[in-house]
């Protein structure tokens, strides 16, 4: 049976998933790079753009299995790119180039309709203005049994978590403090919401928790 995962996202100490002032030049927000620098270092990362090398430790590892088992992904359109409102053309085909790294199909949470966008590689964004129950239903029928991975922004990860339907988070802490910028858990009660802390592990730049929903 699929499940909802949330996997390998980056929050900092004080519970920031992403900077302020998110644009074209900033797509993880002001700082938000310090977030993901526990994943710049990976063989897995460098692998991602072609290139050889990198660290191969607890990091790493962790990485590579958040791509493992995943049948489709669901994205926040912050995620996706930079442009807001009605789309002006479909010339932004996303941050990754021709071929970005999901290989799977990507469903876009929008309110803005768009035609599906193939390629290459496997990866086909979906763009759904249903809202985020048709999106995961969507998802879930496409990954044929396998998982559907959130991956985010932290809109996207807020609202599925208000409704209860994320099954597992795997949170990639980092030691900084960002101060502002889109903040994960405000008014948020995971304990009263059924998720509770399953275990920690100690990586070298990030440390990894993993909340799980009681059943």
């Amino acid at each position: 049976m699929s499940r909802l995962r949330v996997l390998s996202f980056a929050v900092s100490l004080d519970g920031y998933g992403a900077g302020p002032d998110q644009d074209l030049q900033h797509p993880l927000g002001v700082r938000g790079p310090e977030l993901m620098e526990w994943f710049f270092a990976t063989r897995a990362w460098r692998a991602m753009h072609g290139q050889e090398g990198g660290e191969t430790g607890v990091d790493n590892g962790m990485a590579e299995k958040a791509f493992e088992g995943i049948g489709a992904w669901i994205l926040g359109r912050n995620m996706f790119g930079p442009v807001r409102g009605p789309w002006p053309d479909e010339s932004w085909k996303g941050w990754w180039g021709d071929e970005p790294p999901y290989h799977t199909p990507v469903f876009v949470l929008t309110h803005h309709p768009r035609a599906p966008l193939r390629m290459k590689g496997g990866t086909e964004f979906r763009f759904v203005t249903e809202g985020i129950h048709a999106a995961l239903k969507q998802a879930t029928e496409a990954a044929g049994g396998r998982d559907v991975r959130l991956g985010g922004g932290v809109s996207a990860v807020r609202q599925y978590l208000s409704a209860g339907l994320i099954d597992e988070l795997h949170l990639a802490v980092r030691p900084v403090l960002l101060g502002a910028g889109e903040h994960l858990w405000r008014d948020l009660d995971l304990h009263a919401l059924g998720y509770a802390c399953e275990k920690v592990v100690a990586g070298e730049r990030a440390t990894h928790v993993f909340l799980r929903r009681k059943a």
